[in-house]
């Protein structure tokens, strides 16, 4: 898909994320210089070209007052994977559910999902009453808390354009 100089601009604006705003298409169109509906236009565009995958939302969750971040990692027999996972996913505290691969022997872990708390003693006890109410005692599980976190951003496209025109 040939993308033009428009287009590139509506992508660096997005690279800072959706304004959270009333009008947050005619705030991204403002930097294109585009209006609201061709803003709309050129994102559908975008997206049935393959160009856009999705848009998605990164929560900052610390600046909310979640510290406490717990990934509980969960040994579920290959053939209750989605079944299990589609419990936890309608769970209000659990933000993230996927499968990853074991890598046996010494991580025999296979279904992940977040869950924030205000501090490490909520997200055991989320973790706790989810467990008890779902029946999920029989399955070993863990919990690993963060110590920090890594800067969280949408994607580039911009940059991506800047090393394009040099090569």
């Amino acid at each position: 898909m040939e993308l033009t100089d428009r287009d590139y601009k509506l992508l660096e604006a997005l690279e800072d994320g959706i304004p959270f705003t009333p009008e947050p298409y005619v705030v991204l169109g403002r930097h294109a210089g585009m209006g609201e509906a061709e803003v709309l236009a050129t994102l559908e565009r975008l997206c049935t070209g393959g160009v856009i995958n999705r848009l998605g939302l990164v929560v900052h969750h610390r600046e909310l007052g979640y510290t406490a971040n717990g990934m509980v990692v969960w040994d579920i027999p290959d053939a209750e994977v989605a079944r299990v996972a589609e419990r936890l996913t309608d769970e209000p505290v659990v933000t993230l559910c996927y499968r990853r691969p074991r890598r046996l022997p010494d991580w025999p872990y296979n279904l992940f999902c977040m869950v924030h708390g205000r501090e490490e003693a909520d997200v055991r006890a989320s973790l706790a009453d989810m467990v008890e109410r779902l029946g999920l005692n029989a399955y070993p599980h863990d919990i690993l808390f963060s110590s920090r976190r890594f800067k969280q951003c949408g994607a580039r496209y911009a940059q991506r354009r800047k090393v394009e025109s040099i090569a």
